[in-house]
């Protein structure tokens, strides 16, 4: 695969790579799609389309298990009647918010990245992504 010249949407592969990551009204995830759905022949762009999704969604299942875990521990402090547990549901969403933290210094860095022409690989869901892109 090239990793120059137009995407299936007319643009430079860096600029449909770059925008595969702007979270604006969800309208990476229409690119990102876009760019999978149609671009087989530039890596740039479908590697970062892939790690865009998979960012994102690795982002909205820590939110879920997050929510599910704040839940089950304030039940159980009320089933159990003991409101000082439910404090532990504030670790909890603090450590998701670090994990959040985090998230959104990849999708930073990333985008950067990509708007530069370089393939970036984020821990784990990098290596997905590159395996994908192919």
């Amino acid at each position: 695969m090239e990793n120059s010249g137009k995407s299936a949407f007319g643009l430079d592969a860096n600029v449909a790579a770059g925008l595969a990551y702007i979270p604006v009204c969800f309208c990476h995830l229409i690119v990102s799609i876009g760019i999978i759905a149609t671009d087989k022949t530039n890596k740039l762009p479908r590697f970062h389309a892939f790690q865009s999704l998979l960012l994102s969604a690795l982002i909205i299942v820590g939110y879920i298990v997050t929510f599910v875990l704040v839940m089950v521990i304030v039940l159980l402090a009320a089933a159990i009647n003991m409101p000082a547990l439910s404090f532990l549901s504030f670790f909890v969403y603090i450590i998701f918010l670090l994990f959040a933290l985090g998230a959104f210094v990849g999708l930073v860095i990333s985008c950067i990245k990509a708007f530069q022409g370089q393939i970036f690989k984020l821990p784990i869901i990098g290596n997905m992504a590159d395996n994908w892109s192919n």
